[in-house]
């Protein structure tokens, strides 16, 4: 596909980018999704819609807030950014003290309004509510499971199934809840709301990460601590593979839906590049994580240059430890564009050819003449790896060397992350030299899976690959991925 048509893809609607989901000016791993709860508290939707906004590089396709003020739901839902989605008057009529919200990037399921979340259902007991970060790897065998059996599905997303199992069971909430979670094969993080409880789940392996606070008396749920410190509340614990958690007026229940210890495997990807710097995750922080993953980088390859710089954001802390470890200068040599992700207005076709440059510049004044070490978290397909080191030449460096936070990717993703085919994997079918041809680099060197490990830090040595999934990696998936033909790829938010 070349440069033009994949830039014209971008413009499927109004704004840049909606409907699509799929493509970007970055050949970059996109975000999952975010999810953000409250449990009591008298302005629950303004926590929430506070929470969502700094959860929002996980999602910027659509995002919901819903409500219950104990009799009755009240929920919005809309396409584009938080600050797009909501206005004044919007969140005055969320009135309630729970709430649940939602930041979504789809990777299955259609992007439009309906599969927005959190799903809002009626059934026999009341209200409920779903929202969701993952993905259910049996979602469609189950679903044609329950369309034989009668349910009728409202939207494409996989989310619904876990409410159309809760809904056909004759069991109280919770037990049905658990068996439905029992059900079903992934990696997630639920959040389910009636009109008076909350239950909070995590997958058995805890692949998609969910956090709890505390502000007063209020309990609060987050894909990310950041969301946590945003509204001032104090960051308890992580929730634990297979936990469910059920608020109620009884207060805060901790149980378990599954009583089988499951091997621990907390997504990779999540330290390497989703999660925002400022979040702590199994209570390492993640921008100390990743100046230990540069240090580690620079033990495994180092190369003599001028400078080194890192390709913004999720690189920088990389980057600066790299330049701590060896002693080289850390420069800023790339300035990202913040606000061309989504506008309003279409550009000229000569501008959308601009691609990479429309959302990175390199600074010529530091690069030029310069050995320049490009530090970023991963390659995908190569495009932008190449144009971002043609872009460092294209300013005067002399010289760019490649260094990868991550070991090769490899392999599709199963829990929620969007991955191109095996076959558009570069790594899965050239070796690194001939990676370091495709992106024109002076060198190339990824990151050891043994010293991603080590980098991570936090994790107990007694769990396998240090409670990690590498498997994008190493092709080691912690779950049944093999369906007979019917198992879901990216996610299912």
């Amino acid at each position: 596909m070349s440069d033009e048509i994949t830039a014209r893809t971008l413009w499927t609607g109004d704004y840049y980018n909606e409907g699509s989901g799929k493509e970007g000016l970055f050949d970059k791993l996109k975000e999952e999704c975010g999810v953000f709860g409250v449990y009591r508290h008298s302005d629950a939707a303004s926590l929430a819609y506070y929470g969502l906004h700094a959860l929002q590089h996980r999602g910027e396709e659509s995002a919901g807030i819903c409500v219950s003020s104990g009799d009755e739901f009240h929920y919005h839902r809309g396409m584009g950014l938080v600050k797009e989605v909501f206005n004044k008057d919007l969140m005055a009529s969320l009135t309630g003290d729970i709430a649940i919200g939602h930041v979504r990037y789809s990777t299955s399921g259609d992007s439009k309004l309906t599969n927005a979340q959190p799903l809002v259902f009626k059934y026999r007991d009341g209200d409920l509510a779903v929202a969701t970060n993952g993905n259910i790897v049996n979602a469609l065998q189950i679903r044609h499971e329950l369309e034989q059996g009668g349910s009728i599905f409202q939207t494409t997303s996989d989310t619904e199934v876990v409410a159309h199992l809760i809904a056909r069971s004759s069991k109280d909430l919770v037990e049905a809840a658990k068996d439905a979670l029992k059900r079903i094969v992934g990696g997630f993080a639920f959040l389910i709301m009636t009109n008076d409880k909350l239950l909070v789940a995590s997958d058995p392996n805890g692949l998609r990460p969910v956090t709890m606070g505390r502000l007063g008396d209020a309990y609060l749920f987050a894909s990310e601590s950041c969301a946590l410190e945003t509204i001032g509340a104090e960051l308890l614990r992580d929730i634990e593979p297979g936990e469910l958690l059920v608020l109620d007026q009884n207060g805060l229940h901790e149980d378990r839906y599954t009583e089988e210890k499951q091997r621990k495997a907390l997504c990779a990807m999540e330290y390497i590049y989703f999660a925002r710097p400022d979040s702590d995750l199994n209570g390492t922080n993640l921008h100390a994580a990743r100046k230990r993953m540069g240090s580690q980088l620079a033990l495994e390859a180092f190369v003599d240059a001028d400078l080194v710089t890192g390709v913004p954001d999720s690189s920088i802390s990389a980057a600066i430890g790299y330049a701590e470890q060896t002693g080289i200068p850390y420069e800023l040599g790339m300035i990202k564009n913040k606000y061309t992700g989504r506008t309003f207005i279409q550009p000229s076709q000569e501008l959308r050819e601009q691609g990479v440059k429309m959302k990175l510049s390199a600074v010529r004044r530091v690069v030029e003449g310069k050995r320049v070490i490009m530090i970023d978290d991963s390659i995908v397909r190569g495009t932008t790896s190449r144009r971002i080191v043609n872009m460092l030449r294209d300013a005067g460096a002399l010289e760019v060397h490649v260094r990868i936070t991550s070991p090769p990717f490899k392999n599709p993703c199963f829990y929620g992350i969007d991955t191109p085919d095996r076959r558009e994997l570069i790594a899965s079918s050239k070796t690194v030299e001939e990676i370091r041809q495709e992106i024109n680099a002076d060198s190339l060197y990824f990151m050891s899976a043994e010293g991603l490990i080590a980098a991570v830090g936090g994790h107990n040595e007694q769990d396998y690959k240090g409670g990690l999934c590498l498997a994008c990696f190493d092709n080691d998936y912690p779950t049944q991925v093999d369906f007979k033909g019917e198992e879901k790829l990216g996610c299912s938010c």
